[in-house]
């Protein structure tokens, strides 16, 4: 099965119209392309050398530059760290760098970077992950730590307001002699609801809310589906507006997403531990591998449905490197502490399921000779990703994908 077809078996079931939003997206460049498709990027990866003589590591799994970003922990500071946990696995080491370099390769492309800049910046990411790795102890990023455009994105969300973030998604309308807030439903961040959507979640929501100390907190005041990221887009997904610590200016937003089984995991001969479900998969790793949880992260179950429920985490607290004025040692600085951040959550869930221990993982940060051979086979895979979303693009055009 080539790409194309690839592409489509693994959508198929999926929401129409958040589909075609996702395909819309992949179709802008290699970059894009790499981010909708994880599923793809694994199937082609090879086997052996690199991808199978390393440590098992916790992974995320679908590594990318924009994998990253700013939240606020459960602890109410704001950290930078990995952020997506969907396809969560263990795995060899390396798929996570390998991953992560394509895109930094391909992402160069966007960004009009010459190939022996994006193979520095590739340089970079390995030495600062092999460089952590080595020092065998798990550190951590928030803002006092932080530097350069890291730093910069982390001050601006750390001086948002919750007024300011909760009109960026929603209104507040009269309601007789009271003020409430409802969503605003723009079709690009928000999409309306149906009735039975709408009654499936807020009744899930009261069953959830009956087991928390404070009830009232989760009090829904308004539900859509939420458009964000792109290799999820068709997946059920809500964005839930509750009452918080009152109106209008102390509610708050969660999102809650459907939890699908991890695209590695057809791809592993790793054995994977037996999960209550996938929701459970993304929400213990994701507390295992960052140094801070995610602000109300728990698994649910949405009916028959596994999902995760969290704070609804902006799309826009991410580093761009697009910005205008950017220099190169801000680029190198940024991918060296994603670098960093990975070989963190390695050490942080070692020993733990199956994965390595922290000193197997010290010695691989060790050695040398792996850099070069990873760095080869992330040009590879570039390449390879450049072919295959020109061919989507073409597929696209040709009709192969209309509903």
């Amino acid at each position: 099965m080539n790409a194309v077809e690839q592409i489509r078996a693994f959508n198929a079931g999926r929401e129409p119209e958040r589909l075609l939003m996702k395909y819309e997206k992949m179709r802008t460049g290699a970059f894009s392309f790499l981010r909708g498709a994880c599923h793809v990027f694994y199937a082609q990866l090879p086997r052996g050398g690199i991808f199978k003589s390393v440590p098992l590591a916790w992974v995320c799994g679908d590594m990318h530059l924009e994998n990253f970003g700013s939240y606020k922990g459960d602890n109410r500071l704001v950290y930078f760290d990995l952020n997506d946990f969907d396809e969560s696995a263990l795995a060899p080491a390396t798929w996570e760098l390998v991953r992560l370099a394509t895109s930094a390769l391909v992402g160069a492309d966007d960004l009009g970077l010459p190939s022996k800049e994006a193979d520095a910046l590739c340089v970079s990411l390995l030495d600062a992950y092999a460089n952590a790795l080595a020092a065998g102890k798990a550190y951590w990023l928030e803002r006092d730590t932080a530097q350069g455009l890291v730093r910069g994105l982390l001050d601006s969300v750390r001086e948002r307001h919750r007024p300011a973030f909760l009109d960026s998604r929603s209104s507040v309308v009269a309601q007789g002699k009271r003020k409430v807030r409802k969503l605003s439903i723009d079709g690009k961040k928000l999409l309306a609801i149906t009735p039975v959507q709408r009654s499936q979640v807020t009744e899930f929501m009261q069953g959830f809310a009956a087991t928390q100390e404070q009830p009232d907190f989760y009090q829904v005041l308004d539900v859509a589906r939420r458009v964000a990221g792109t290799g999820s887009l068709g997946v059920v997904r809500y964005a839930i507006l509750v009452r918080g610590k009152g109106s209008p200016d102390n509610n708050y937003l969660l999102d809650l997403k459907q939890a699908l089984p991890s695209a590695l995991v057809a791809r592993l001969k790793v054995a994977q531990p037996a999960w209550q479900s996938d929701a459970h998969r993304v929400v213990a790793l994701q507390r295992r591998m960052q140094a801070v949880s995610m602000a109300f992260l728990q698994p649910v179950m949405l009916g028959s449905m596994p999902c995760v429920l969290r704070a609804l985490q902006p799309s826009e607290d991410r580093v761009s490197l697009s910005g205008v004025g950017q220099s190169a040692q801000e680029h190198h600085e940024v991918v060296a502490t994603m670098g960093r951040l990975i070989a963190w959550a390695q050490l942080r869930s070692a020993a733990r399921q199956g994965s390595a221990s922290v000193e197997e993982l010290i010695d691989f940060g060790q050695r040398s000779k792996w850099r070069g051979k990873l760095l080869d086979a992330a040009q590879d895979c570039a390449t390879q990703t450049r072919k295959d979303a020109a061919a989507f693009n073409q597929a696209f055009d040709d009709g192969y994908f209309a509903a």
